[in-house]
């Protein structure tokens, strides 16, 4: 880039404003134009000055990193930061969206920061964080957005034919690859549409959808076939509930 990134920062505790102007002070190519403190402050810097980088506190006065978030009519990329929010996490994970966990290290920031960098590169193009964040908190969930490599892969949620628990992460199994979320599979039952998405196993979630056929794997249980030629064995409460839907 030949211009310098503008920024803005927004962070209620001192020591972690600190580290942000110590890191930030190190890059010469970010300029910090503003700083704000709380949720209202910040929607009136964002909006008035439009940076192209913002760095955003999760839990704020006034209002929190999320409601301002949502609130935006000017869609900066977006950094958060955050003690550690289960809800936001999440909302991060699914956004594709990078976040920093705080105390974090220089190391870790400016890996955060380069990954930044090269999504406000000339020639990118694709959702700002703000809209993968927006479309991540809204149930049930339309798309996902995968990291694959540098690039950021949206998977629409009906072409998902089954998703499966890979201890802290969950796989994806999708019409265009397969990806790895690292969200919990529960996290993903609760925030993808019922009616389409089943839990069938402890570490299966099925799309109705995408299952060919069912045919009994023993006396109990029932296997799934689906359109893409994988196999899912339903747990015995899922069969029976499975062979209620079809009765």
């Amino acid at each position: 880039m030949t211009e310098a990134i503008t920024a803005v920062v927004v962070e209620d505790e001192p020591e972690a404003r600190l580290n942000l102007q110590e890191y930030l002070g190190e890059v010469d190519w970010i300029r910090v134009v503003a700083e704000a403190r709380d949720g209202r402050e910040a929607l009136e810097v964002v909006e008035r000055l439009r940076p192209d980088l913002l760095f955003l506190d999760v839990q704020l006065p006034e209002l929190d990193g999320l409601a301002v978030l949502q609130r935006l009519t000017h869609v900066p990329e977006v950094i958060f930061t955050t003690a550690y929010d289960q809800h936001a996490v999440a909302a991060f994970e699914l956004g594709a969206v990078d976040y920093l966990v705080k105390p974090f290290g220089r190391e870790r920031f400016l890996a955060t920061l380069e990954r930044a960098r090269r999504r406000l590169a000339p020639g990118e193009s694709g959702p700002h964080s703000v809209e993968r964040v927006r479309s991540a908190l809204a149930p049930p969930l339309e798309r996902l957005f995968a990291r694959k490599g540098d690039r950021i892969v949206p998977v629409p949620a009906r072409e998902v034919s089954h998703l499966e628990a890979c201890g802290d992460y969950a796989r994806v199994h999708a019409a265009s690859g397969k990806y790895l979320l690292h969200v919990s599979l529960a996290e993903l039952e609760e925030r993808l549409d019922p009616n389409r998405f089943v839990r069938v196993h402890r570490s299966h979630l099925v799309n109705l959808e995408a299952i060919a056929h069912m045919e009994p794997f023993d006396e109990r249980r029932l296997a799934l076939v689906l359109r893409d030629g994988s196999r899912v064995v339903a747990s015995r409460t899922a069969s029976e509930r499975l062979r209620r839907l079809v009765r």
